[in-house]
């Protein structure tokens, strides 16, 4: 019996790692002979850098970086020697969890920090960068990450502008001249989920604004800073990008990424998979496990268990999920490679408990497959 547990982490309880080494000492329990093969996997978003980590033996690195709103952060991020490969989570230099709920300011909130990690990847020699750029407090175009890289952006009397997004209004000038110039060399991809343009009403700032910070009055401000800021990139770069899917992912990082970066945009999973090794282990197996704290309909939207469910499916392989809890529309994901899905708690539980205990949960719930998989087998066989 060969099975893959490929789980992301559940949020503020275990990480992906976690959740695979429980669900596998519950399958052992049953099936003690079992081959099981841990891959934990992430969509971009919290947990990125440890499931790659964990899967590919990289290093975990870290430096003094600005935070979104000022101040200085311990941003950790992640090293593949092999193939010079850096993965970074934007999170952990600008990321919502940074900041209290009381004072998020999406007005003022840079990405700064985020291109601090850009320049350690840099100097570390790194040929491909990875951007996980899922959970930002920001809403700046990604200007203040492109700032940390040395683009220099200038009002009208030749000044730098402040950070944060709503500066962008008084930007006149973009000047490239002192652009790190490594940045040439280097294939940057970003991982995510959002498929927004920048501006406009499915925008960065109406769509995620509020979650920041932004009030009605501010989310219109912004919207239209960020269209300035586009508008003067379209003067000095390549390609306008602000239309592009993906270009409002984090506030506007997506944009800047593309536009100043050449990078390209790719489902988090997918990246995430592909550095794991999730094919090659899938294909041959048995049984696929994945799971996520929250299972619902906005797990067709990219999120692991559907990228894991696809590439099962590829192979034939059936797919268990293993949940928080099993929300609104999840069934819909029985039309996308998912074969059952359970939840965690097996009786009244409140979310707190539910949390610290999710290890013996899931051991339980693992371990209550394995038995109805055999059940089923010892069925078929007679």
């Amino acid at each position: 019996m060969k099975v893959i547990i490929a789980p992301d982490s559940f949020k503020d309880s275990l990480s992906a790692e976690g959740v695979a080494q429980a669900i596998a000492k519950g399958l052992a329990q049953v099936w003690p002979d079992a081959e099981l093969i841990k891959c934990p996997m992430a969509d971009g978003g919290e947990g990125t850098v440890d499931s790659v980590l964990a899967a590919c033996h990289g290093q975990l690195r870290s430096c003094t970086v600005q935070g979104p709103l000022g101040g200085t952060v311990e941003a950790r991020w992640g090293w593949l020697a092999e193939s010079a490969t850096a993965i970074i989570e934007m999170a952990e230099a600008s990321g919502l969890q940074l900041v209290q709920p009381g004072q998020r300011d999406a007005c003022a909130s840079s990405t700064f920090g985020t291109g601090e990690l850009i320049r350690a990847a840099l100097d570390a020699g790194a040929q491909r960068i990875i951007l996980a750029i899922g959970g930002s407090a920001t809403n700046d175009g990604g200007a203040g990450a492109m700032q940390a890289l040395g683009v220099q952006l200038l009002d009208a009397q030749g000044a730098t502008l402040a950070r944060g997004g709503l500066a962008l209004a008084q930007l006149a000038r973009i000047n490239l001249e002192l652009m790190d110039p490594r940045l040439a060399q280097v294939r940057f991809e970003i991982a995510a989920d959002v498929n927004n343009p920048l501006c406009g009403p499915h925008g960065a700032s109406a769509i995620f604004g509020p979650q920041k910070g932004a009030n009605p009055q501010q989310v219109a401000q912004l919207d239209q800073a960020l269209g300035h800021f586009a508008d003067h990139c379209a003067e000095v770069l390549p390609r306008d990008v602000r239309d592009e899917p993906g270009s409002g992912a984090a506030g506007g990082l997506g944009f800047a990424a593309k536009a100043f970066l050449g990078a390209q945009f790719r489902a988090g999973v997918d990246v995430v998979a592909e550095l794991v090794g999730l094919e090659d282990a899938v294909r041959g197996a048995d049984l696929v496990i994945t799971g996520e704290g929250r299972f619902d309909a906005q797990t067709l939207r990219g999120k692991t268990p559907f990228g894991v469910a696809r590439v099962a499916k590829q192979h034939g392989v059936p797919v268990i999920v293993i949940a928080g809890t099993l929300g609104e529309g999840y069934e819909q994901m029985y039309a996308h490679g998912v074969d059952a899905a359970f939840a965690l708690p097996g009786g009244p539980m409140s979310l707190e408990q539910a949390c610290s205990e999710a290890p013996r949960l899931l051991r339980e719930r693992a371990a209550d497959i394995a038995r109805v998989w055999r059940l089923g087998a010892q069925r078929s066989r007679g």
